[in-house]
């Protein structure tokens, strides 16, 4: 029994993602950042009863874990890129931990809403001077850490590959997006906690502790829900809307050998990259490669597979 071999030519990576080392090492360091800034936080907050901080310093908890699988995500995507276990790469680890991050967000949105509730209910005295102090401390931490995670993005973006404006979207690292999404989170609540720490100290209204609770937990929802959306549609391959699609539908409907579409799909399997399988019918003789090379101008599609269905005149 002969066993007959794919030449050279014929064969390609499945490695469709090229990665993103600078969002690895910036979520390393914003991870041990947050780390640092949630345990002072969480600490001055129950000592000075401030209801915005602590709620602030259990929202960097929860973003302290988020940072990690985030980061997890990263190396585990890097480590197993060659592993011939997944089809289309690794990439959709990211997505899964951008998914993962986003859950967490609501659980932070929840635990807020029942601590400013709580406090709400029940008020206590709260020492003003010295949890602004470590509220604006936090800020100032937040701030830098979107500043480096940015930075990531940034790198990444103008290191990616496309030539279509709409592609935009379709090239942000999930993954970082929701790394910078907590932090974000973060800072907006300690720009909250600062307010109502202001107000009541200047103008007795403690309530304000809460309410600004209250908002930042709305606000974390909001973030949340497209997060959740964005990264579900992706591993679900729930993007036959996209515009590469219309667009392959054009190259057929255009090209100079008549077929018809009879199947076809599309999914996801890098920032900007896209897989498709396409099942085509014509009457006439025709191989696939034909096909293959018209749609190759858009070079978003990087995995092409098309059938070839001969039908009678």
């Amino acid at each position: 029994m002969t066993q007959s071999l794919a030449p050279d030519s014929l064969k390609h990576s499945h490695r469709f993602d090229e990665g993103n080392p600078l969002a690895e090492k910036s979520t390393l360091r914003v991870a041990i950042l947050t780390a640092v800034m949630m345990v002072v936080e969480i600490t001055g907050g129950w000592y000075y009863n401030s209801m915005a901080l602590l709620a602030d310093g259990w929202h960097m908890s929860s973003h302290t874990v988020a940072l990690g699988l985030s980061l997890l995500a990263y190396v585990c995507a890097r480590r197993f890129a060659h592993d011939p276990r997944f089809s289309f790469g690794t990439w959709k680890i990211e997505v899964l931990g951008g998914y993962t991050s986003a859950i967490f967000l609501v659980m932070v949105a929840g635990l807020m809403i029942f601590q400013s509730v709580e406090r709400l209910i029940a008020p206590s005295p709260i020492h003003y001077d010295q949890a602004i102090v470590i509220a604006i401390v936090g800020l100032l931490v937040n701030l830098v850490s979107a500043w480096l995670l940015k930075d990531g993005h940034h790198h990444h973006h103008d290191h990616a590959h496309g030539h279509d404006d709409h592609a935009h979207q379709g090239h942000h690292d999930l993954n970082l997006r929701s790394a910078y999404m907590h932090v974000l989170a973060d800072a907006a609540t300690s720009v909250l906690a600062i307010i109502a720490l202001f107000g009541g100290k200047l103008w007795g209204a403690s309530w304000l502790d809460p309410v600004m609770g209250l908002v930042g937990a709305v606000l974390v929802s909001v973030w949340a829900y497209g997060l959740l959306r964005d990264t579900g549609r992706v591993l679900l391959d729930a993007e036959m809307n996209v515009p590469v699609v219309d667009e392959i539908r054009e190259v057929i409907a255009a090209s100079p050998v008549k077929a018809q579409i009879c199947d076809l799909h599309v999914w996801r399997v890098g920032k900007g990259k896209f897989a498709c399988i396409l099942s085509l019918a014509t009457d006439n003789d025709v191989s696939p490669e034909y096909f293959k090379k018209q749609l190759s101008i858009h070079e978003e599609l990087v995995h092409i597979s098309v059938e070839i269905n001969k039908v009678s005149p």
